[in-house]
Order: C-alpha cells, then sequence, then structure tokens
C-alpha cells in the first residue's frame, strides 16, 4: 500500500507540474504581463552593479555596453566590483574606461584582492550605495541602450519593488537548452500576469533601493533569492517582455551539467526559504510559486521515487507496474543514449526529453549535496576550474548517468536490507552501524577532492587504536558479522550515498586514505596519477581481480589495474563494455562470498 501511494503520489506530481500546470497558466493569466512602461520625466538616481570574477573574456564589451545605457550621466554611478580575479579583468576593464573618458559617467572599478563570493560582493556593495534604483547585470550579458530608461519607469508605480527583463540567450549551447529557455520565458510571461515572475536572471534586473535586505552568506541562487524576498515582502515584481537581455557567453556540455547542480541544490534551498510566497492572501502568487518552483525543486526526488517504487512493485508481479517500470527504464535508457552521443543528428522528438532528464540528473546531484552540506554559496565562474580532457565529455556524462542510475537501484537494496544488517550489527558488537573515513578522491590540476566514505561497520571500534593499519586475512579486528559483510560485499552497500553525492563513481580507482597516500606515493611510481579526472570507485578493475590491500605490494599491482582502466575511458564502446563486465563481476563476487 505503501508503495503504490508513493508511486501514484509522485506521478500524479510529476504530470502536474508538467503538463497540468502550464495549461492553467495559458486559461487562468487575465490579460498580458506587464512591458512597455508609461513614459515618464522621472529620473531617480541609478546604479549599476557587476559582480565580476576571471571575466577578462567579457569586461572589456561589457563596459562598453554599461557606457552606452540611456540616463542622465549625473543621475548614473557604475561600479565593477572584481572579486579576487586573478586574470587580466580588472586591468581591461579599466583600459576600456580610459578609451572612453568623454561619457561623464561615474564609472570606476573595485578591486578585491581576496575571493569572498558573489553573495558576499553584492551584499557589500548594495549596503553602501546610495540610490534609488540598483541594477544588477552579469558581464556577460548585453543590454539594450533602453534598459535604464525602461526599467525604471516601472519604479513609477510605489507598488514594484523589483523589475526584469526576458532572457535571451545568443547562442545556445544545445537545440535543447534553446527549446527549453524558449518554454522558460512562455511561462514566466504567464505566470507574471498571476503574480509575479518566478524569479529575475543575472543577466540584468533592478530593484528598490529601501526594499532590499541582505542575503545570507550561504545563498545559493542569489538572482531568484534576492528579488524574491522583495516580492515576499510585500512588493510587486514585474516582468517586462518586451526587454530582451542577451546572454553572450555560450554553455559547454560539462559546463552546463555543473552550472545545473548548483542550481538543482539552490532550488531546495529557495524553495524551504521562500516559504513566504506561498502566502494564501496572495492566491495568484502563492499558486504559481507552489506549482512552480517549490515543485520543481522536489521533482528530482519525485521522479526517482517513481521510478523505484514501480520497479519495487513490479518485482511483486503487477503487469501493470511492470510496464509502468519498463517504460520508464526504457526511456531513461534512450535519453542517456542521445546524451551520449550528442554529436549525432537526433531527431528532436529524442532530444527535447533528453535535455529534460539530463537536467533533472543535475538537479537530483544538486539535491543530494544541498541535504549532505555540500553546496554552498560560494561562487566561480561555472567554466572555470580546469577539468581534465583525456575522457571525451559525452563518455563523463554517461558514465555520470549510469552513476546514477545504479546507484539509485542499490539505494533501494540498501534501504530494504538496512533494519536487519543494522540489527545484526548492533546485537554482534558494540560501536555505531555506519563508518565514516576519509578518503582521498578525484584529482585535478588545481587541487584533489577529499570526501568522508561510509560503509556499514566491520570492525570493533578500538580496530585502530593504537593507529592506521592496513587489515590482513583473517584480521582479528573483524567482528562475525563483517567478516560475512566483507565476503559479500554488503558494507559497502551505504556508499551508493558517496555515488549519489558526487564524491564517487560505480567503477574507479579504490579511493585511499591520507594516511597511506603519501607512503604510496613515495613507494609507487605513478600512483598519485591513477584519480587524476576519475572518481573513485566502489568497485573497479583492480578489487575484481583482487582482493582488500593487505601491504603495499598489493597495491602497486592494483595500480597498473587502474592505469589499464583509465585508457579504457577513451572510447565510448570500450568504456561500456569494461563497466559492464566490472559490475558482472562484482555482482558474482556479492553472490558467491568470494570478497574477503
Amino acid at each position: 500500500m505503501f508503495l503504490e501511494t508513493l508511486f501514484w503520489g509522485s506521478a500524479a506530481a510529476a504530470l502536474y507540474h508538467h503538463a497540468v500546470y502550464p495549461a492553467l497558466l495559458g486559461r487562468l493569466h487575465p490579460a498580458k504581463p506587464d512591458h512597455a512602461p508609461a513614459p515618464t520625466d522621472a529620473r531617480p538616481t541609478v546604479s549599476v552593479i557587476v559582480a565580476a570574477y576571471q571575466e577578462e573574456a567579457w569586461i572589456e564589451a561589457k563596459v562598453r555596453n554599461l557606457l552606452a545605457l540611456d540616463w542622465p550621466a549625473d543621475r548614473l554611478r557604475i561600479r565593477i566590483v572584481c572579486d579576487g580575479c586573478t586574470d587580466d579583468t580588472a586591468r581591461l576593464a579599466r583600459a576600456a574606461i580610459a578609451d572612453h573618458p568623454w561619457t561623464g559617467v561615474d564609472i570606476v572599478v573595485e578591486e578585491h584582492l581576496v575571493n569572498r563570493g558573489k553573495v558576499a560582493v553584492l551584499n557589500e556593495a548594495i549596503a553602501e550605495d546610495t540610490a534609488e534604483l540598483v541594477l544588477l547585470t552579469d558581464a556577460s550579458a548585453a543590454l539594450p541602450a533602453e534598459t535604464l530608461v525602461r526599467l525604471a519607469a516601472h519604479f513609477a508605480d510605489p507598488a514594484v519593488g523589483v523589475a526584469g527583463g526576458r532572457y535571451v540567450l545568443d547562442r545556445p549551447g544545445s537545440p535543447g537548452e534553446a527549446v527549453y529557455w524558449a518554454y522558460q520565458t512562455e511561462i514566466k510571461r504567464t505566470e507574471a500576469c498571476l503574480g509575479s515572475p518566478m524569479g529575475f536572471h543575472g543577466a540584468g534586473y533592478m530593484l528598490r533601493r529601501d526594499r532590499w535586505s541582505p542575503m545570507a552568506p550561504d545563498t545559493i541562487n542569489d538572482d531568484f533569492v534576492m528579488p524574491m524576498r522583495i516580492v515576499a515582502d510585500g512588493s510587486r515584481g514585474v516582468y517586462d517582455a518586451g526587454l530582451q537581455t542577451v546572454e553572450l557567453e555560450r554553455s559547454r556540455p560539462g559546463q552546463e551539467f555543473r552550472r545545473r547542480v548548483r542550481i538543482g541544490a539552490g532550488n531546495l534551498q529557495q524553495a524551504i526559504r521562500l516559504l513566504g510566497l506561498a502566502d494564501p492572501r496572495r492566491p495568484g502568487l502563492a499558486f504559481v510559486f507552489l506549482s512552480s518552483k517549490f515543485l520543481r525543486a522536489f521533482m528530482p526526488l519525485l521522479l526517482v521515487a517513481a521510478l523505484l517504487s514501480s520497479l519495487a512493485l513490479a518485482f511483486d508481479g503487477s503487469p501493470f507496474f511492470q510496464a509502468v517500470a519498463a517504460l520508464q527504464v526504457a526511456g531513461y535508457a534512450v535519453s542517456t543514449a542521445v546524451l551520449a552521443t550528442r554529436e549525432l543528428r537526433w531527431p528532436r522528438l529524442l532530444r527535447l526529453p533528453a535535455y529534460l532528464v539530463e537536467g533533472y540528473a543535475a538537479g537530483l546531484v544538486g539535491t543530494l549535496r544541498y541535504m549532505a552540506g555540500r553546496e554552498r554559496g560560494r561562487w566561480g565562474r561555472a567554466g572555470a576550474e580546469v577539468v581534465p580532457d583525456f575522457v571525451p565529455p559525452s563518455i563523463r556524462w554517461a558514465k555520470r548517468a549510469v552513476d546514477i542510475v545504479v546507484a539509485s537501484l542499490v539505494f533501494v537494496v540498501f534501504a530494504l536490507t538496512f533494519p536487519f544488517v543494522a540489527l545484526a550489527i548492533r546485537l554482534d558488537s558494540k560501536g555505531p552501524i555506519f563508518y565514516r573515513q576519509l578518503r582521498v578522491g578525484e584529482a585535478t590540476p588545481r587541487f584533489t577532492r577529499l570526501f568522508y566514505m561510509i560503509k556499514y561497520r566491520s570492525m570493533r571500534i578500538d580496530a585502530e587504536s593504537s593507529g592506521a593499519m592496513w587489515a590482513t586475512s583473517n584480521d582479528p579486528r573483524v567482528t562475525r558479522v563483517g567478516r560475512f559483510m566483507r565476503k559479500t560485499r554488503i558494507d559497502e552497500l551505504p556508499q551508493c550515498l558517496n555515488v549519489l553525492a558526487g564524491d564517487m563513481s560505480v567503477i574507479g580507482p579504490r579511493p585511499e586514505r591520507p594516511s597511506f597516500f603519501r607512503t604510496l606515493e613515495a613507494a609507487i611510481p605513478f600512483y598519485a596519477e591513477r584519480t587524476y579526472g576519475i572518481r573513485p570507485g566502489i568497485s573497479g578493475l583492480a578489487q575484481v581481480n583482487q582482493g582488500y590491500d593487505t601491504s603495499i605490494e598489493d597495491v602497486r599491482s592494483k595500480v597498473l589495474h587502474d592505469h589499464a582502466y583509465a585508457m579504457r575511458l577513451g572510447s565510448f564502446a570500450t568504456w561500456l563494455r569494461a563497466d559492464v563486465s566490472i559490475i558482472w563481476r562484482t555482482g558474482l563476487v556479492m553472490v558467491t562470498g568470494r570478497g574477503q
């Protein structure tokens, strides 16, 4: 009964959000949204703030764009705030300003040597500003010359607290992205008629300075939280569909996915923190917020719940749920194939669902990262991190998609068996059920990630009272239940949480403990490179060919397997065959109890 309720509830929520709600918007909106404001002679003071980080590719064009805005020079101030930039952003901005001395506009470059994050920059910049209206805009966005005139005119209505224009991509990263933003533009237009546009894009929006309040330091989606707090406090938000702001930077597949992971985490954060938008005294606003942003924040979890519950019911022999589960698995598999081979000219009917699946996969990762406390309000350019490129983007994405699918299925096994395993562990020995241990994760050119790996506890709690040491054959520190779990690899099941959080992959090199890492790096050539650009795995080529490490010699031979696996990531077919084979062999180890 519980599983059926979970499935129907999740499926109904997904159907409502994707089909019923858009249809209702098309019928309920009473009039055209706010646009083409009435002309006004009023010219309040305006401050334009650009929070910049590593923007050398765009900043010169941005300065020229800002100096071309139509507004009296004596009523305008432009501030470019460089937040710990290590490139030429500040120098190029000053050079561009020097090339336009005749404008008479008060334009300054404020350079901070330490990167503090976009939220901290905006909080400080707006707090010390004295202008009546503040326009926030990204360095990579182009604004029409009429932007200030058009947006400021909306504030002739004292009820208006924030206003923004239509967001347009100059060069979409993919056909799916282009269609998605066209759809979102239409949704925002109709939402604005009923209550307020749900968020304003950082490309450019204006707010009334005296309605603003500082954001929490860990805010993730600042361009939603900042303006919508003004709306939640009682002001009106205006969507000017006739004003077009253009995003010039084109997203790349890997960059886009990372950006959507962050947005997914921010969606959950803002859904919790902005529940004031669901005020029943403003029914239109409440309806729009709950039906769109609030429900979207939980949609990745709801889709996973629908899939897992239908799979569980299918195993009970229900023909209906067997068909439903098969359709979902087939749909996700096709979308994964489309995304993994995006260079092929797939029909639009397949590209659009694939783009949505990619978005919700990123949203799921972001949601789990936020729930685990891993996603914070620190900022940086989405593409600023250098990612090793020996793994093609299609394989990198497909591998992550497989990780999420497999880890979700493992999570079902983990959840169903948890009460029995937990009880056995507690009855067998004193101590916690889980064991968390710091491990070395993926290495990049700039840093190496560390994370806490989660396992079922298989040793006594005093196992390392005299210091860290490798396990040995018939290790006396292993409990009776622990010995069984190690043979069947049940102790590894909780690591599905590490995979879903993005710390690990299902298949990859085994993550080592920092306390052993330096010793192994000094003793084994190319040891540190084994996780370069690759997430460590629950299982791997080394793990299915050898057991647990008991000495440096064991690790030395495993390194050869790890590098051999990395060589297989250059070809999609070779990688897929390798991962399928390793997953199959891992299953055999668990079933036959050939672990250690």
